[in-house]
């Protein structure tokens, strides 16, 4: 499935939790504003972190939406590729196939917006 559909996919499943239990997701919004918001590190750099974490959770839909916010953040295609070989060093060889995910969903999320650096 492409990383679009997979990203679509996962804001219509999200809405649909966000109905079934508003007080939770709610909550959990208010987590991650206060996680990725600015402080110490920049959001840019929190996204990166996050991105390391989905790919070591092997959790596709989450590294399809830190590849997106790192994208929106101004983050390379190389900052992507180093987060990515600091995910394989914590998770070992399941991580080098998510992060093989996470390089593809960003070739692919990047294009329309310009942003594929190297």
């Amino acid at each position: 499935m492409p990383f679009k559909e997979i990203a679509s996919e996962s804001r219509q499943q999200s809405l649909e939790l966000f109905k079934a239990a508003p007080d939770a997701m709610q909550a959990f919004q208010g987590l991650i504003r206060v996680a990725s918001g600015e402080g110490e590190l920049s959001p840019k750099t929190k996204e990166l972190m996050a991105l390391a974490i989905a790919i070591s959770v092997k959790c596709e839909g989450c590294i399809v939406f830190h590849v997106q916010n790192a994208i929106r953040h101004g983050s390379s295609r190389q900052e992507v590729i180093e987060t990515i070989v600091v995910a394989i060093e914590m998770g070992g060889g399941p991580a080098t196939v998510y992060g093989g995910k996470a390089l593809a969903a960003f070739d692919e999320l990047a294009k329309p917006r310009g942003t594929v650096r190297s």
